[in-house]
């Protein structure tokens, strides 16, 4: 399993602040339809098994880290502790509970499609660990399932309905979503998800020019918008139409020019709920310009470009991670990861 620059002990510590956020429910900011005045739960009674780490999709992405960092590193030492936090979190009876929630009414719309996506990541990676032949991402794969092929549903139902792309830089954004129920769909043989997701993407995304990248960011994004939509195009694309399609959507970074003066954006207060979202920016920036520049290895000195922006951004997102912020700390490690742990093989 390749890194990018996640050293042992690092990935370490990441999974230490992951494992204190899977379990801490408070503070919590629920997403929750209130249906009488008998309807109030305690996190842990509305989601037993994504209950801490602030919100659902924290806490989905965080067990997502954990997963990840677990699978990439065979002798981290937080690794059983890893195992008895999915054996307790991702085991049949609290999985059935948060099923039953997204089968509550006025759940329609609940975490779409961000947490759905982080969900189906989750899933992707203990199938990928399960036929490595792990056996403890195997029970939490199986368990997973009832809730996994839920949320596939959902996409399944929603996106052939929904008409438009949501193109902001935060957690609606429709392409962030395409990419990673596109990484699911191929690490879980889903062919029917698989094809709807490239449908999507091409009919939304297909025809885009000249993206205003040089309006970037708003001041709460913390995903690219451009960049984003990039990664993604370059998943369902071949490389040959990728490149034709990136010179004309991005030509300046795709010559490699735009690239060197794309800038790591300056975050002033990670306090700030909203502003620290600029930390995750340059973070999932790296991750973007870091895949990027791996597809075109066949051009050493665009792909270089890439690469140099990438690591400005990961160095600049990393600073973030030392904050004792809880606005930050409860979900920026997992930008982390994907900023410098190097995707998974299917």
């Amino acid at each position: 399993m390749s890194t990018e620059s996640l050293a042992a002990e690092t990935a370490e510590s990441y999974a230490r602040i992951a494992l204190a956020n899977v379990v801490r429910a408070y503070p919590c900011q629920p997403q929750h339809v209130w249906t009488s005045d008998g309807d109030t739960r305690t996190p842990r009674e509305l989601h037993p098994a994504f209950y801490g780490s602030f919100d659902w999709h924290s806490s989905v992405h965080m067990h997502w880290t954990l997963a990840r960092l677990r699978r990439a590193f065979s002798a981290l030492p937080s690794r059983a502790a890893i195992d008895t936090i999915f054996d307790a979190h991702l085991a049949p009876a609290p999985i059935a509970a948060e099923c039953a929630y997204f089968a509550r009414p006025g759940t329609g719309t609940f975490e779409r499609t961000y947490g759905w996506a982080w969900l189906l990541a989750l899933a992707g990676e203990l199938a990928g660990a399960a036929r490595d032949g792990d056996a403890a991402a195997a029970r939490g794969s199986a368990a997973l399932a009832p809730l996994t092929s839920a949320i596939a549903a959902r996409f399944s139902d929603f996106l052939p309905r929904a008409g438009y792309p949501v193109r902001h830089g935060t957690h609606a954004n429709s392409a962030f979503a395409l990419a990673l129920a596109f990484d699911y769909a191929n690490a879980c043989g889903d062919g029917d998800l698989r094809a709807l997701v490239v449908a999507t993407a091409l009919e939304w995304f297909g025809d885009d020019r000249d993206a205003p990248i040089a309006w970037e960011p708003s001041g709460v994004d913390f995903l690219s918008p451009a960049l984003m939509e990039a990664a993604l195009m370059q998943r369902v694309l071949a490389a040959a139409a990728f490149t034709r399609w990136f010179a004309a959507f991005l030509p300046d970074i795709a010559a490699g020019d735009g690239a060197s003066r794309l800038a790591p954006v300056h975050v002033t207060d990670r306090a700030d709920g909203q502003i620290v979202h600029l930390d995750g920016l340059n973070l999932s920036r790296a991750w973007c310009l870091a895949a990027l520049a791996r597809g075109l290895a066949a051009d050493p000195a665009r792909a270089a470009a890439l690469a140099a922006a990438a690591a400005r951004h990961r160095s600049a997102g990393l600073a973030g991670i030392d904050s004792d912020a809880y606005v930050g700390r409860h979900w920026l490690v997992t930008f982390a990861v994907l900023a410098t742990l190097a995707a998974a093989p299917a």
